[in-house]
């Protein structure tokens, strides 16, 4: 069918959601509009699916919640019948739609047998990582865009070891969610039949006390904490979202008594009225924590992303200002105390690894060197940490450590399969207090681990393309990229090229090729003579093309500068791709 028999349909369909209908009717005369709306379906893939919040095959809508939803029941059951028994967790955040959505998917599955374990509020995404393992579910399902914009919302959906799905399973899952032609046409069953057929069970405050206890178990310096617990002072913010809660009571929990939550961004908000993004790796986002940190002369400003998966943390620097640390920069932070203090008490097992991805810095890996301890790296995702995670544990091949990513993900718990900001905002605050007992602030915390390690510089630049013309234009980009690999950048001679789509490393020096044994992905990456790389990415959740840069130097200066001229390099050659 073409886009506008799909959109007629919709618009003559008696029973189409009242407020959706109104909307389409508004766009009747609107070609262009509608045609964004029904040419082509919402896509589901590996991460599941995030789009705006509207009508239409392309949107986010109870409809295409409804189609996933009759995927992930058509999957489960082709597991087998003990799949069915053992249910899907759901979960939901702050966003638009969010709960509506969330009970979709439970009226969906159940319209099969399948028994759905709903929060009765918004929670954070690693905690429905933790109520599926905890719960021996199937799967779960979290109705979230992270810290996209307010018109958008998601559904990403989880394996039965609370991890995302890896390629192999989503791309069956995929298969069946794609199976279904008529999204309208999908049967439903009632919330009141499902709770008298014990179909559907609310779960919250149960799962929260037992995540807490699990959360308690990642503490290593109790001591220190009980000695400047009351005397460290911290800044958080939720930024709307959904880890208030959990995090304060953490905190509480590990020892800290001194803790002051940004009240205009504590409760809910779909809009995030306070801020342009609810993204903590966005630095303006700290703006209303800063105001808040000056005032009370805090120690550490600590921001979670709307479902809580993404942990931003601010410190005071040399000239008493508060900086946003980077994701890679607070992962070594966190790595290099957590790998210090179990060294330190005879706790880091002889088969230890730690896990990154192919964007994050390489500080990770020298520090975990210095230990004696492997890192293996992932695909862009946690869902490949998580994986490995799994793998490690059925095989005893190695011990999981620790697993991050650049863009502010980070686990030290393995009872959660995804990134986790609730205990990463209490381990940070640790160890915040690890330093101040000794009269350091986690600025110089950083300034001692570059000091030690190298000064490691990174940079993250995105193009925004939306749409169909977006979609062709990021194409284009990967594919000018791939055709016709520069030399050199920056003046400075590109050795190696790694191919993620076709596995293959290769040499340039010599043209010879080597096999890269990870998933395949539309991801280039692009090593210099002098150790620096960047690496082109297309996003997998917004119209977005992504560019990562890293250097090493002697310096902060030099490694700043290094890394300018390698991100302006690059940036040049792509907008001279688009046309920009």
């Amino acid at each position: 069918m073409s886009w506008k028999e799909i959109a007629d349909k919709w618009l003559n369909n008696e029973s189409l959601d009242g407020d959706l209908k109104e909307q389409l009717y508004k766009l009747k005369e609107d070609e262009k509009s509608l045609e964004e709306l029904f040419y082509k379906n919402l896509e589901f893939g590996t991460g599941g699916m995030r789009g705006e919040i509207g009508p239409g095959t392309n949107r986010m809508n109870i409809y295409t919640v409804r189609k996933a939803s009759e995927g992930l029941a058509q999957y489960l059951l082709s597991q087998g019948e003990d799949s069915a028994k053992r249910g899907v967790v759901i979960s939901y955040d702050s966003r638009h739609m969010s709960p509506e959505f969330a009970l979709e998917v439970a009226k969906t599955v159940g319209k099969h047998g399948i028994k759905s374990y709903l929060f009765s509020e918004l929670r954070p995404t690693p905690e429905l990582s933790f109520a599926v393992r905890h719960l021996g579910a199937a799967a779960g399902v979290m109705v979230t865009a992270s810290h996209n914009p307010p018109e958008y919302n998601g559904y990403k959906v989880y394996g039965d070891d609370g991890g995302q799905l890896p390629p192999k399973q989503a791309d069956a899952l995929t298969n069946f969610v794609n199976s279904v032609e008529d999204e309208l046409s999908i049967k439903v069953t009632g919330k009141e039949e499902l709770l008298a057929n014990g179909l559907l069970q609310y779960i919250g405050e149960d799962i929260d006390q037992i995540y807490l206890e699990n959360v308690a178990k990642i503490q290593l310096n109790k001591e220190i904490v009980e000695k400047v617990g009351e005397e460290l002072k911290i800044v958080f913010t939720p930024l709307h979202g959904t880890a208030n809660k959990l995090v304060q009571e953490g905190l509480k929990q590990f020892g800290f008594k001194n803790v002051t939550v940004v009240k205009e961004q504590e409760q809910p908000d779909p809009n995030f009225s306070t801020v342009k993004s609810p993204n903590p790796e966005e630095h303006a986002a700290f703006e209303l924590a800063i105001k808040y940190g000056k005032e009370i002369d805090a120690d550490i400003l600590l921001g979670t992303d709307p479902d809580s998966d993404r942990l931003g943390v601010a410190v005071k620097n040399a000239e008493g200002e508060y900086q946003v640390l980077t994701g890679n920069q607070t992962g070594a932070i966190m790595l290099h105390y957590l790998l210090s203090q179990k060294a330190e008490k005879g706790l880091i097992p002889e088969n230890g690894i730690v896990l990154k991805t192919i964007v994050t810095s390489e500080i990770g890996r020298a520090i975990a060197e210095s230990f004696g301890i492997p890192t293996f790296d992932t695909l862009t995702g946690f869902k490949f940490i998580g994986e490995k995670i799994k793998e490690y544990e059925k095989t005893g091949k190695h011990t999981f450590l620790f697993g991050y990513e650049e863009s502010y993900g980070y686990l030290i718990g393995d009872f959660v399969r995804d990134k986790d900001a609730v205990q990463a905002a209490i381990f940070a605050a640790e160890v915040a207090a690890y330093y101040k007992a000794q009269g350091k602030s986690l600025y110089d915390a950083l300034m001692e681990i570059f000091e030690k390690y190298g000064y490691y510089k990174e940079a993250l630049s995105s193009l925004t393309l939306k749409g169909k013309d977006g979609a062709e234009q990021i194409a284009n980009i990967l594919e000018e990229f791939r055709s016709n690999p520069p030399k050199e950048i920056a003046g400075i001679r590109v050795t190696a090229v790694e191919d993620y789509k076709a596995s293959i490393r290769k040499q340039l020096s010599n043209g010879k090729l080597n096999p890269i044994s990870l998933p395949k992905s539309n991801v280039l990456k692009y090593f210099l003579e002098d150790g620096s790389w960047f690496c082109v990415r297309p996003s997998g959740t917004e119209p977005k093309c992504k560019f990562y840069f890293a250097v090493k130097g002697s310096s902060l200066n030099e490694s700043e500068q290094l890394v300018n001229n390698l991100q302006q390099a690059v940036m040049e050659k792509v907008h001279h791709i688009v046309g920009m």
